[in-house]
């Protein structure tokens, strides 16, 4: 399907699929500076997809569930017991289940594209979607942070206990950088850089099947099946991988708020 996606080669020379062939062209010219695109009819329909299966899947309760509320229920119950309960724990995890569940799924939903032919495109590829889900984040525990301790959270976020008053010139600049700098770009490029690098990387090796198949030589011809090989192994990787990154990025934002909770007994 990669493959046949790709253009031809051209002069017998191998043409390696760029960023280009990624990031589809408009579909739509309004919306945005660059119209209407593919990533964003599909993020608009991850969230019609979330809906209507946990919508069905809630839609009637049984107290032996059936194979779709099972399946609701399950997904539900690893996202607040596997991240919000076990990061956050005690009576404060309840209220950020919905955050951490939404998302998890948008995410997960989002990242799958990318190993679903015709969709064919992990919508987090582009830098924007990460940026602002890690923005929101970032608001959101700062927000709970100053919630619960005031701006007295500010220096119980940035001056550690226990530290000798000598060093804390050199740690209070770390602990700034470290905290409210460097944790939301990593937060989004994480998610970004794994998404990007993995689709090229599999677009790079349907492009090189497709040029070994068009060769005239037959020991070209018979090493793209080692490239389909190596491409099937680097698919099911990366569609490992679109899952752990949701997990990921879910997992982290229960930390970063557990912190914020917290911040006076770290």
């Amino acid at each position: 399907m990669i493959a046949l996606a790709l253009p031809a080669q051209d002069s017998g020379e191998f043409t390696p699929p760029g960023i280009n062939e990624m990031h589809l062209p408009a579909i739509l010219p309004w919306g945005a500076a660059e119209g209407f695109s593919k990533q964003m009819l599909l993020v608009l329909l991850s969230v019609v997809f979330i809906a209507v299966f946990f919508v069905l899947a809630a839609r009637k309760q049984q107290l032996v569930p059936g194979k779709l509320q099972f399946a609701g229920e399950a997904a539900y119950g690893f996202v607040r017991n596997g991240i919000a309960k076990d990061i956050i724990g005690g009576r404060d995890f309840i209220k950020y289940v919905p955050l951490l569940f939404s998302l998890f799924f948008f995410i997960l939903v989002n990242n799958i594209y990318g190993a679903i032919p015709v969709f064919q495109l992990p919508t987090f590829s582009h830098v924007g979607g990460a940026y602002v889900l890690a923005g929101l984040v970032y608001i959101t525990w700062i927000a709970i942070g100053i919630k619960k301790n005031g701006l007295r959270y500010f220096k119980l976020a940035t001056v550690p206990s226990g530290v000798p008053w000598y060093i804390l010139p050199i740690v209070i600049p770390i602990e700034i950088i470290s905290n409210f700098v460097v944790r939301p770009v990593t937060h989004s490029l994480r998610l970004f850089a794994t998404m990007l690098a993995g689709h090229l990387i599999v677009m790079i090796a349907g492009s090189g099947i497709e040029y070994l198949i068009m060769q005239e030589n037959v020991l070209l011809k018979g090493t793209s099946v080692l490239v389909l090989a190596g491409a099937i192994a680097m698919y099911m990787l990366e569609a490992l991988i679109m899952v752990l990154q949701a997990y990921v990025f879910t997992l982290l934002t229960a930390i970063y708020i557990e912190g914020a909770l917290h911040a006076d007994s770290h």
